[in-house]
């Protein structure tokens, strides 16, 4: 299992995190989410041999929000 920390912005509400938070969730291979409004971050814990950080930012995106690496 790997961690990465994913910068983002855009969020300015707790139904944004909650958004974040579901959207990384859903994805195959992420075993964990945690998303902090306060830190404008997401720190997820993932299998690598899964899914990759591109992908985690291509949904975050498509969710509506900017990730910054």
């Amino acid at each position: 299992m790997s961690e990465v920390t994913l910068r983002i912005e855009g969020m300015s509400c707790g139904g944004c995190v909650r958004n974040v938070t579901e959207t990384l969730k859903a994805l195959p291979g992420v075993a964990g989410a945690e998303v902090s409004l306060e830190q404008a971050c997401a720190v997820v814990q993932y299998d690598p041999a899964i899914v990759d950080v591109a992908v985690m930012c291509r949904a975050v995106e498509e969710a509506g929000f900017d990730v910054l690496q």
